[in-house]
Order: structure tokens, then sequence, then C-alpha cells
């Protein structure tokens, strides 16, 4: 059973979250918060699995929440649900650790299914966001880029591929289709990768890759 936080200061959303959570007999609700605050202290109290997190509330926003909740001893993935207009705010979050991004006008099936993916640790946006939010965001002459190329000359070929395809947006499941891997030996493949790039997901290590992309890796 997947435990869900629902975090948002608008009543009406977190009804709405609440009541589709409870179509899914995969998925248990632990709580709402109205925001990032009351957040971290619920998942003090429960054990949570995955936090679905609005940008902007009162008293602590998404952005803090994030890392306050990833920061806890058991954390819980974090999933932003926000409106297109607040890339800043989506990059700021997906910078402090959040596994995903999703507009409110989300279907909600593809919600749910954002919700297991996160649970079982990969992260969860669609192609077109993924490239979206890459390109307004990669700095290829950053010192976060220069650091990053370094460590991208400690991969191996092999690496270096799954990394270009994780930039593409692709699942473990279709970088194994594609290069012909098990998707066990790609997870495996990811793992080294942000360990090597010094990020903590793979939302992360596609800006990354996508900055290296512009900057070079020489």
């Amino acid at each position: 059973m997947i435990k869900v936080m629902i975090v948002d200061d608008d009543a009406f959303v977190r009804a709405g979250l609440t009541d589709l959570v409870a179509t899914d007999d995969g998925l248990e609700l632990v709580g709402e918060a109205a925001d990032g605050r009351e957040a971290v202290e619920l998942a003090r109290r429960h054990r949570t699995d995955v936090a679905l997190v609005d940008i902007r509330m009162p008293v602590m926003d998404g952005i803090a929440a994030t890392g306050a909740l990833r920061a806890l001893p058991s954390p819980p993935a974090v999933t932003v649900l926000t409106t297109f207009d607040l890339d800043e705010y989506v990059y700021g979050a997906l910078a402090a650790g959040a596994a995903g991004f999703l507009l409110k006008s989300t279907p909600p099936d593809e919600i749910l299914h954002a919700v297991r993916v996160v649970a079982g640790g990969a992260a969860m946006l669609s192609p077109a966001v993924t490239r979206t939010v890459i390109s307004r965001f990669h700095r290829p002459d950053s010192a976060r880029t220069r650091a990053a190329r370094e460590a991208a000359g400690r991969l191996t070929a092999r690496e270096r591929q799954v990394l270009e395809s994780v930039a593409d947006g692709l699942t473990n499941a279709e970088i194994g289709e594609l290069l012909r891997l098990r998707e066990s030996t790609v997870k495996a493949h990811v793992s080294r990768i942000l360990t090597e790039l010094g990020v903590s997901n793979r939302v992360q290590a596609a800006i990354v890759a996508r900055d290296l992309r512009t900057g070079g890796t020489g």
C-alpha cells in the first residue's frame, strides 16, 4: 500500500485529490496539509511514501517544503503540482529534490500513475514537460556544469548513453528497450550516474545532461 499525503492551501484542490486517491485500492491517504510546515509535521508523525505538493502556499512554500521533506530520516518522494507558468518555482522544487512535476490540469489517471512511479524510486515528468523545463533552465557555462562535465568524464560509454536517454525523458524500461539492456541494469547505471554527477534524482541529471550537450564535454 502506497501512503500518500496531499499538500495544498486550496481546500477544493485537496478535496479533489483526496477523492482521486480514494479511487485506487493501492493507495492510502495518510493526511492533508494546507502549507509546507504542516506537511513536515505530518510526515514526521506518519510514514509517507509520496507527497503531492503545491508550489505557492503560505507559511512554507512548496520549494522549502520539498527540501524539508527530503531532509527527513525517511523522506517521502515529492511530486510537485502546479500551473505551468511557474517555471522558476518548478525548477527550484526539482533542485530541492522533487521526483516529479505535474500540471494541475493533468488527467486523474496520469496523476495516479505518477504516484506509483515516484513511489518506486523513478522520476515522473512527461517528455514534453521534461524538454521544456530542461530547455528553459540549462546553464552550459555554470559552475555546476563545469563540475558535472568533469564528473561525466568518469562515466563509461554505456553510462553516457543512458544519461542521454534520461535527458530525453525516457523511463528505465524504455531505455532498456532502446539500448537492449535489462531494466535492472539500467537502474544500476542510473544510480551510478547520479552518484558521479552529484545529483539526487534523474530530473537533475537530465538538466545537467542538457547543459553538457550545449557546453560540450571537453
